[in-house]
């Protein structure tokens, strides 16, 4: 008899490609904080030999700037942040939002809230119980959050996070009363629609994250890692988006820019050279990223500024 064929090793699984992701609002031009998240996010994929995409959060038209979107793309562009595949708009997803409110419904997950504002505001805003008898013609729509109900997940940046989610948020918004849906349910989908294995933002959304975690949980979706961005706060110590101080970015010389970004994210001034072209630039800082000397910030501009002027001199 020929001797027997040796044993076959088993093929391991294929790891996910690396895919990250920018996901701007629309409600005004691209400011230095939205810089600090797009380049982290870019950075953070094309050291890896990763994806870069952007979708844009417009799901929310009420707080729409007309032509903001637009304008946010261009200067990505002329920035040098390239990205892969087509801009995506979470205004023209719909069907996917639904498709995954019906399925909580459907496994009594989620629920009609008839509460009114006031409601909410009086139990220090966290929903735990429906008002009694309370009718109302658009209900919200919640996600039922079980007492005890916690989230626990490492952070690249900020370690070990844990969230006691029924005391410290309650049932939470999926659909608004007025037809817009939540932030926390859009992103979710559209994360695990994308294949999004790295999710890459500013450290202001670092508690929405439990919450992320528990409906992909609830939709048996997949879990990305977290890595969460350092806030850029003006003089005041608010954050850009919120002050007055959130002015453009001029794309017209980006290279003062993004040297001031990559300071803001803790990396060695000295990788970028002095006087490059922006793709030499871009080169020298995917090869040199270094995501572990991020700091956990806040940071404040005007040193942000100051250093990123020494550094380009």
């Amino acid at each position: 008899m020929p001797p027997a064929a040796p044993p076959v090793a088993p093929t391991a699984p294929a790891a996910a490609p690396v895919r990250g992701r920018f996901a701007p609002s629309p409600t005004g031009p691209l400011h230095f904080g939205s810089l600090v998240a797009a380049f982290g996010s870019w950075l953070c994929a094309r050291s890896a030999g990763g994806e870069w995409r952007i979708r844009v959060e417009d799901v929310d038209r009420s707080r729409e700037v007309p032509g903001a979107a637009q304008a946010q793309l261009r200067s990505l562009a002329a920035l040098g942040l390239d990205h892969d595949g087509p801009v995506e708009w979470q205004s023209r997803r719909g069907d996917l939002y639904a498709a995954a409110l019906q399925k909580l419904l459907d496994a009594g997950l989620a629920f009609e809230c008839h509460c009114s504002r006031a409601d909410v505001a009086a139990t220090g805003g966290i929903h735990r119980t429906c008002r009694p008898g309370a009718r109302r013609p658009d209900p919200a729509m919640r996600l039922r959050v079980p007492d005890g109900c916690r989230e626990v997940f490492d952070d690249a940046v900020h370690g070990h996070v844990a969230q006691d989610i029924a005391r410290e948020v309650g049932d939470f918004v999926l659909r608004r009363a007025d037809g817009y849906w939540a932030y926390q349910l859009a992103v979710v989908v559209d994360d695990a629609d994308q294949g999004i294995t790295g999710v890459v933002r500013g450290a202001d959304l670092l508690d929405s994250t439990p919450r992320q975690l528990l409906l992909q949980r609830a939709l048996g979706l997949p879990r990305p890692r977290y890595l969460h961005l350092p806030l850029v706060l003006d003089g005041d110590g608010r954050k850009l988006s919120k002050s007055r101080a959130s002015l453009p970015v001029d794309d017209t010389d980006p290279l003062p820019a993004l040297r001031m970004a990559w300071v803001a994210l803790g990396q060695d001034p000295r990788v970028l050279p002095a006087q490059a072209a922006l793709p030499a630039l871009l080169d020298a800082a995917v090869r040199g990223f270094d995501p572990r000397r991020i700091p956990r910030g806040p940071l404040p501009a005007t040193a942000l500024h100051n250093a990123a002027a020494t550094q380009g001199a």
